[in-house]
């Protein structure tokens, strides 16, 4: 196994991986700006080495910053995370030719992916179910472009290859808005991307946010770890996710299920990667794959017992997958609150020093945050602070026990999104469950809270 491995991140993510390789009794450095130099998982590191200002371009997304630090600590290999450079296959590809192992898919398999159009098409040869649209990017002849909408039908969304993270995309309901929109989106991704290239979907109404969950070797094999609903979303941005997903029958989860492992052996994908769909009515629609470990990670990890940062790392090491799908065993049930240093209404970010941090505890609880009394959240970087994690062997009870962790958690010094999750964790519909991804936003926009302020 590796002796030393170097973590290309910060935040909750780079103490939760930290504590994988802890018990697994791999050394670890830290990588820090000078604004992360306090971070909790600094302190606990075998070593560290600050590799740039606050700013992320000159510290975290520094290419030879990282890959001069792997150097200079003899680690052995990277892992990156997720956001930053977890799914830049530059990285990816330099890392490797550093001699360092890249503690993710190949470099390929991040491009492939990365890109939409390209995306989609490996997934409709895999047998994975897409959301009609374009057949890969949209050529720039007006009359194609018309003629491919009205084949869809409207309303359709117009998204960037290169796009995410919910940027890069445009919604049309009419014919009239139809080319302004393509040429408005293509100007977008451009700027934004590298990547003027847009594609056409049928756009969803009312769909459901659900993911799979994969971990794949280098040596042919493939397993799925359940499902996730993500649907609780504001702006694209999922705020609670949830395993497994609530009132899907378990015999399409199933199907889907085993569709996503088999495309990662058809594509010779490597690591731990998530596919994500759209669900409505019965169906699933694939719309993209996360090269990389998720935020969510934690709910999958509680009802399968599988640590997947620890599995990343035995198939980066080149290992075989230390299960078959015949071992893993869904159990329960697990819901995650992410807390995020911003006004719990008006989502303006709050950074600053926190002086009170009081997290809850109790069975089935986990808080996974590099915060503490006295920490300095930094305005450089996204607001997440931390993630509460509640498991039960019911739904039910495992609501029940976040209502009470984040009744117990305090925060002072700065301001946190936790009203908002106590007001969500007593929603009937949430409670109900089966919400849709548009539910949340429309939630917000009828708090009377908001409504004072308009």
């Amino acid at each position: 196994m590796f002796e030393k491995i170097l973590i290309a991140n910060r935040g909750e993510i780079a103490l939760r991986i930290q504590r994988a390789c802890r018990e697994m009794g791999i050394r670890t450095v830290v990588v820090h700006s000078e604004a992360d130099r306090e971070a909790k998982y600094v302190k606990l590191a075998d070593e560290s080495v600050c590799i740039g200002p606050a700013a992320s371009n000159l510290s975290y997304l520094s290419m030879p910053a990282i890959i001069s630090a792997a150097e200079v600590t003899d680690a052995q290999a990277i892992h990156p995370g997720y956001g930053f450079l977890s799914e830049n296959a530059d990285f990816a590809e330099r890392v490797e030719q550093s001699g360092f192992v890249f503690i993710g898919p190949r470099a390929e398999s991040i491009r492939l992916m990365g890109d939409k159009v390209s995306a989609k098409h490996a997934m409709i040869k895999a047998g994975v179910p897409c959301v009609p649209g374009s057949e890969g990017a949209l050529p720039d002849d007006p009359k194609v472009i018309v003629q491919t909408a009205r084949k869809v039908g409207y309303p359709v969304i117009i998204k960037a290859a290169g796009g995410g993270g919910g940027r890069g995309m445009r919604v049309v309901h009419t014919e009239a808005a139809l080319l302004n929109a393509v040429t408005m989106t293509k100007a977008e991704a451009g700027a934004a991307f590298g990547n003027p290239e847009v594609y056409m979907e049928k756009f969803l109404e009312n769909p459901r946010h659900v993911e799979i969950q994969i971990l794949s070797d280098q040596h042919g094999s493939a397993v799925w770890l359940g499902e996730r609903d993500c649907s609780m979303q504001r702006r694209h941005q999922k705020v609670i996710e949830e395993a497994p997903a609530p009132g899907i029958p378990r015999k399409v989860i199933e199907k889907i299920g085993t569709r996503c492992a088999d495309a990662c052996k058809k594509i010779g994908y490597r690591g731990a990667g998530t596919f994500e769909f759209l669900y409505e009515n019965g169906e699933f629609y694939f719309i993209e794959m996360n090269t990389r470990v998720q935020v969510e990670h934690p709910v999958t990890e509680m009802i399968t017992g599988i640590d997947i940062v620890q599995e990343q790392i035995h198939i980066a090491f080149g290992d075989k997958l230390r299960m078959r799908q015949t071992d893993i065993e869904f159990r329960g049930h697990a819901v995650e609150c992410r807390i995020n240093a911003e006004d719990p209404f008006k989502f303006t970010p709050s950074p600053g020093r926190i002086v009170t941090w009081h997290t809850p505890g109790g069975p089935g609880i986990r808080v996974d945050s590099h915060a503490y009394a006295g920490y300095f959240v930094p305005p450089n970087y996204d607001s997440m602070i931390g993630k509460v994690i509640a498991y039960g062997a019911t739904r039910e009870q495992a609501i029940r026990r976040m209502q009470i962790a984040l009744s117990e958690m305090v925060v002072e010094g700065i301001q946190t999104n936790i009203p908002l999750h106590r007001e969500l964790m007593v929603d009937a519909r949430f409670i109900e469950g089966g919400t849709n991804i548009h539910y949340l936003e429309h939630k917000l926009a009828d708090m009377p809270v908001l409504k004072k302020e308009k």
